[in-house]
C-alpha cells in the first residue's frame, strides 16, 4: 500500500474461501433460510455456550425479536444506554415500548448498573445493556439488579464477538443476547444478527416470528415428503437470513480466533504508543475483560491542542480517516422529539470527546504508525 492512501477505520477481513462458500450454496439452488442457516446456529450455540441459536436479518431484527419474544409491549419500559447505536432504543419503540436511558460509567462506555435501580418502575419489564465497542458490559452488576426485581435482560452484544467476561464468551449469561455480522463487526456475513438463549421457549417463539410466524419452517416443510400447510396465529415478520449469508458466517467463524487476536495486538499497540501523550486517553480495560477491540475510541483531553473535529478534519488530510465517538441517541432529533431535552454529562461527553481510530485484523505496524505519529504531532501542536 502506497503510504499516501487512505487508511480505513474498518476492513473485514475475507478471502477465496467465502467467496466459494457463497457459491456453492448458489449452486445448490437452495438459496433462502436453509441447511447453512442451521450450521451456523449450530456453530454460534457452541462457541457461545448456549443451547439455542436463531440467525436473523440483522441484529437490529434480532434486538426486536427478543424483546418481542419476552412479551414487551405497548406501555412497558425498558432500560438502555444512550451511548449507542440507535437500533439498541428503536427495537424497543418497535415494540410500542418506551426506552428509558441510563447514564454509562465512563471508563467503560457500557451502562452503570448503580445507575440502573433509580430508573426503574413498576413499567420496567426488561433491562437491555450494551457491550459497547466490543467491551463486555458489568454484567455481574446488571444481573444483580434484574435478579433482585425479577426483571429479564437483554445483552446488546451487536460488537462484542468473541470478546469474554470473566472467562466466559460474552453472551452466555443474558436472558437473550443478540449479535451482528454487520461489515463493521469482527466478523461478517455483510448483513446478519443472531439471537442465542439457554431457554427453549424464547428460541422457538423467535424462530417462528421471523419468518411471519409461520407454524411450520420451509424446510421442515420441504423435508417432510408430503403436503403440510403452515398456518399464521399471529403478526410475523420476514427477518430470515439467507444460506448464502450463513455459508459466508460458517468461514469466518473458523476466522474468529485469528480476527480477535490480530484486532488485540493492534489495539494494544495503540495503547503502548499514546498512553503517555496527554492529549489522549486510551480506553480502559477492566481486569475482568477480554476486549475484541471491535472499535478502538481514544478520548480527547483537554491538554490536546485540536477539538475532536478539527482532528478529524486533519487526520483525513493526512489520509487517515477517523470517525466521532459513539452517538449518543437522547440528542437526536426522533427521541428529542418523543421526550424532551434531557441531560446526561457523562453520556454526552464520552459521544464528544470519543474519536475512533483506524484498526482491522490486516492492518500494518506501518500503517498504524502513521496514524500514531499523526496523533502524537496534531495532539501536541508539534
Amino acid at each position: 500500500m502506497h503510504e499516501d492512501e487512505l487508511i480505513p477505520v474498518q476492513r473485514p477481513l475475507t478471502g477465496p474461501e467465502e467467496s466459494a462458500a457463497a457459491a456453492e450454496v448458489l449452486a445448490s439452488g437452495w438459496l433462502t433460510q436453509g441447511p447453512r442457516v442451521a450450521e451456523f446456529e449450530e456453530a454460534m450455540a457452541e462457541y457461545v455456550g448456549v443451547a439455542h441459536a436463531v440467525a436473523v436479518s440483522s441484529c437490529t431484527a434480532a434486538l426486536h425479536l427478543a424483546l418481542l419474544a419476552l412479551g414487551i409491549g405497548p406501555g412497558d419500559e425498558v432500560i438502555v444506554p444512550s451511548l449507542s447505536f440507535i437500533a439498541t432504543a428503536n427495537a424497543a419503540t418497535y415494540c410500542g415500548a418506551t426506552p428509558v436511558f441510563v447514564e454509562i460509567d465512563p471508563a467503560t462506555l457500557n451502562i452503570d448498573p448503580r445507575r440502573i435501580d433509580p430508573a426503574l418502575t413498576e413499567r420496567t419489564k426488561a433491562i437491555m445493556p450494551v457491550d459497547q465497542v466490543g467491551m463486555p458490559c458489568d454484567m455481574d452488576g446488571i444481573l444483580e439488579v434484574a435478579a433482585a426485581e425479577g426483571i429479564p435482560v437483554v445483552e446488546d452484544a451487536a460488537p462484542a464477538m468473541g470478546s469474554r467476561y470473566k472467562g466466559r464468551p460474552v453472551g452466555c449469561r443474558a436472558e437473550i443476547t443478540c449479535f451482528s455480522f454487520h461489515p463493521r463487526k469482527v466478523i461478517t456475513c455483510g448483513e446478519g444478527g443472531m439471537v442465542v438463549t439457554d431457554r427453549a421457549e424464547l428460541a422457538e417463539r423467535v424462530r417462528r416470528l421471523r419468518s411471519h410466524a409461520a407454524s411450520v419452517s420451509d424446510r421442515a416443510r420441504h423435508e417432510a415428503g408430503a403436503a403440510v400447510y403452515e398456518e399464521y396465529a399471529e403478526l410475523g415478520f420476514n427477518y430470515r437470513m439467507t444460506d448464502m449469508q450463513a455459508a459466508i458466517g460458517l468461514v469466518q467463524m473458523d476466522r474468529l480466533d485469528g480476527i480477535v487476536s490480530a484486532r488485540r495486538r493492534v489495539g494494544e499497540r495503540y495503547t503502548a504508543k499514546l498512553s503517555a501523550c496527554p492529549a489522549y486517553e486510551p480506553p480502559h480495560v477492566p481486569e475482568w475483560a477480554e476486549f475484541n477491540y471491535q472499535s478502538y475510541i481514544l478520548r480527547i483531553t483537554d491538554a490536546c491542542a485540536l477539538s475532536r473535529d478539527e482532528l478529524i478534519a486533519r487526520l483525513l488530510d493526512r489520509g487517515i480517516a477517523t470517525r466521532r465517538g459513539i452517538m449518543t441517541i437522547h440528542r437526536e432529533p426522533l427521541y428529542v422529539q418523543k421526550f424532551g431535552e434531557v441531560s446526561m454529562p457523562l453520556t454526552e461527553a464520552a459521544s464528544d470527546r470519543g474519536l475512533i481510530l483506524p484498526l482491522h485484523p490486516a492492518m500494518t505496524e506501518a500503517q498504524q504508525d502513521r496514524v500514531v505519529d499523526a496523533l502524537l504531532g496534531l495532539g501536541t501542536g508539534r
